[in-house]
């Protein structure tokens, strides 16, 4: 066997190892979810009545029914600012507090979850006691509110390095053409550089809705009576013993995720076609 057939093979076999490691856990975890045995590692045939117990347990159902609904609104509301906070970090290179600007944004990125989650919860403490003392009603108590308040802080942070590394590479005598032909600036941003970064927009999408759906830390902090979320459920229930209900739980949100990335990339792939036609005919043109 010659070096460049047993680097190929090589390469192989790495890339099967780190899938394997990756999504087999995954796969055990479905296959777990279909097993008539109480006991998790331990088969005993195939079921579907931990699907069925699943549907009549209200609190692990509403957890879920919560994360996805803060995932939702935290994905949206961290695509819009990260837009904002990348368009003017990479588009004003000079103004003043940029460099106080740009640490603020990525803070979240380096600092623990514990320490963020701390300081939001005295943050929103001191909040409450302010309004009650200054206008006589306290700002809302923890909640579907304050834990999506904490999953925005973080999830702009990622989507702002996502979308900001994205408009790094665009060519920018694409706006400044479209400009000398009369395009305002809201025109040039809607109708070139939009479309040409929409492919960053869903990537941070997909990436801050993942990252809300599994937080612990900063749930832990914010949430309040009536507020848990799915992650905190299966924390609290993982201290007695895990049921198989969580398996099956986990394979609705796998299948969710699953279906939700393969629509996205299918989308991606379209759009990222159709660009690359319409810049083929308008070359040729």
């Amino acid at each position: 066997m010659n070096t460049s057939a047993f680097n190929r093979l090589f390469a192989k076999g790495w890339l099967a190892g780190g899938y394997i490691f990756l999504y087999l856990p995954i796969v055990a975890l479905v296959l777990y979810s279909f097993n008539d045995s109480t006991i998790p590692n331990v088969w005993r045939g195939f079921t579907l009545r931990w699907y069925r117990a699943l549907a009549n347990d209200h609190e692990m159902l509403g957890g879920l029914w919560l994360s996805l609904q803060i995932a939702f609104f935290t994905a949206c509301g961290s695509v819009l600012l990260g837009t904002l906070a990348a368009f003017a970090l990479n588009k004003y290179k000079r103004f003043s507090g940029r460099t106080l600007f740009s640490g603020m944004v990525n803070a979240p990125l380096v600092m623990p979850e514990v320490v963020v989650g701390l300081s939001l919860l005295l943050m929103m403490v001191s909040v409450q006691r302010g309004t009650q003392w200054a206008f006589g009603w306290g700002f809302p108590g923890r909640g579907m509110l304050t834990i999506w308040m904490g999953h925005l802080l973080l999830g702009m942070a990622y989507a702002t390095v996502v979308i900001q590394a994205r408009l790094q590479d665009l060519n920018p005598q694409l706006e400044e053409a479209a400009m000398d032909l009369g395009a305002r600036p809201w025109q040039v941003f809607m109708l070139v550089t939009l479309p040409m970064i929409t492919q960053s927009l869903m990537s941070a999408w997909l990436l801050t809705f993942t990252l809300s759906l599994d937080d612990v830390v900063l749930s832990a902090f914010l949430s309040g009576p009536g507020a848990t979320t799915l992650p905190l459920v299966i924390f609290s229930r993982a201290r007695l013993g895990l049921n198989p209900s969580v398996n099956a739980v986990a394979t609705i949100i796998v299948v969710i995720v699953a279906i939700g990335v393969v629509a996205a990339s299918y989308w991606i792939a379209r759009a990222e076609r159709q660009r690359a036609l319409e810049l083929s005919a308008a070359a040729r043109g």
